[in-house]
């Protein structure tokens, strides 16, 4: 009778876990087409919304917000008006998706981004710029506000990103294999488009603006660095560091998009002066770089409005 009760219990826990562990699969794959279906719905509502087709998405970094005042904007849709699109938390990102044109090129500006340390996850992160991919956008030009761990590179002044570091940040690529988005496995070797560095780079010179070429690490944050991390990274030989961006290149180069990656310097590392920074002071610096900003991404699509 004993091993009847034991086999029998045996079954039973055999069932369980079958029926747990099928359960489980059926909502990683509901996970999957509600992520699908939410980039997709995401997609219908902005064109029921509008019929601008955006050519250029350009992500906004901390304090940059004000950069639309130098275009011709044609619609603001702020964030929390698109259901199933992340919503900024995020101070100084205002959450608005903003539609507008610059000398004939139609532009998708982020008017603030998301973060992996808000809680969302990768993918989620990466949602919107699948978004405006699906509607048309084949180039991005991201920006971000970053800390220094080059000696030579100072705040104030401007990297035009060569290459990255991503080690650090989980991927938004790990799960389910998107094939409508493009390969699981992505080859990054020229990540960041050769002609769109070379025309920053080249403006920086025109304009007096510094700007220097540089490799770029992100970390999840929402912590500051160590000294003793950011002499870690400085021997990988990363020149800056902040916590957003690499996530972005990867969903883009993974759906084929050119992209142009620029750092704005608004403090050294942790450790590297005597001098401290808090978020405020990032925020004041960042403001202060706005208008050379405009100048350096005005005159990136200056150039591409001529070989357009």
């Amino acid at each position: 009778m004993k091993k009847i009760l034991l086999v029998f219990t045996i079954c039973v826990l055999l069932i369980l876990s079958f029926t747990l562990c099928a359960c489980s699969q059926k909502d990683v794959n509901d996970s999957v087409v509600s992520y699908d279906e939410r980039v997709n719905n995401c997609k219908t509502q902005i064109e029921q919304m509008t019929d601008f087709k955006p050519e250029i998405v350009i992500v906004l970094g901390t304090a940059l917000g004000n950069y639309v005042n130098s275009l011709t904007v044609k619609k603001t849709i702020p964030y929390k008006d698109i259901n199933g699109w992340p919503v900024s938390t995020a101070p100084t990102h205002a959450g608005n998706l903003v539609f507008a044109e610059y000398k004939g090129l139609k532009l998708a500006i982020m008017q603030g981004r998301l973060h992996y340390y808000e809680g969302y996850t990768p993918q989620e992160v990466v949602l919107p710029l699948r978004v405006l991919h699906a509607l048309g956008a084949k180039t991005v030009i991201i920006s971000n506000a970053v800390g220094s761990l080059n000696p030579d590179f100072r705040p104030g002044e401007f990297v035009c990103v060569k290459d990255q570091i991503s080690s650090f940040a989980p991927s938004p690529l790990i799960g389910q294999d998107y094939e409508n988005y493009g390969p699981r496995f992505v080859g990054m070797v020229n990540a960041f488009d050769q002609t769109l560095q070379n025309t920053v780079l080249q403006l920086g010179q025109t304009l007096n603006i510094p700007v220097h070429s540089g490799i770029y690490l992100q970390v999840t944050g929402p912590q500051y660095e160590t000294p003793t991390e950011i002499k870690m990274y400085r021997n990988l030989g990363a020149d800056t560091i902040a916590m957003s961006m690499c996530d972005e290149v990867l969903a883009a180069r993974q759906m084929n998009m050119k992209v142009c990656g620029i750092n704005c310097i608004t403090n050294m590392g942790a450790g590297m002066e005597e001098v401290d920074f808090s978020e405020d002071s990032i925020e004041e610096t960042s403001q202060e770089m706005v208008q050379n900003f405009v100048k350096l991404v005005n005159g990136l699509l200056d150039t591409v409005a001529v070989n357009n």
